[in-house]
């Protein structure tokens, strides 16, 4: 009876490296989940950062007096290639485009602003 009980005491060494392979499986899937998550907030981030700066030069446009004058231009913010283009609406408005454009990890992305504002040479 004594062998019976030591044979049923502890696990085995397969018993083991069973449980030591699904840990591993369940770290990898985890660790997986992780860079996915990390790669999202940055492309998260960036697109922030991109409406802000579109969001910033549309707002000095339509407080400008008077953009019928207006060249078309770009400049650049760090990553961000930032251009608009003001095009005649009506008689007294202007349609002003602004497009913010960026590449990162080889993807290149692009946000696009549109507005109608004021200015007819008036």
């Amino acid at each position: 009876m004594k062998d019976k009980e030591l044979t049923n005491r502890g696990f085995t060494l397969l018993e083991v490296l069973l449980a030591i392979t699904i840990f591993a499986v369940g770290l990898l899937a985890v660790a997986t989940m992780q860079i996915s998550a990390i790669r999202g907030n940055r492309l998260g981030n960036e697109v922030t950062q991109a409406t802000f700066l579109g969001q910033a030069k549309l707002e000095e446009l339509k407080n400008s007096t008077d953009i019928a004058n207006e060249p078309d231009a770009n400049d650049q913010q760090g990553i961000f290639n930032r251009s608009w283009v003001i095009t005649p609406n009506t008689t007294y408005s202007r349609r002003v485009t602004v497009t913010v454009a960026w590449t990162t990890g080889g993807n290149t992305h692009n946000m696009v602003l549109n507005t109608v504002t004021r200015g007819g040479g008036n």
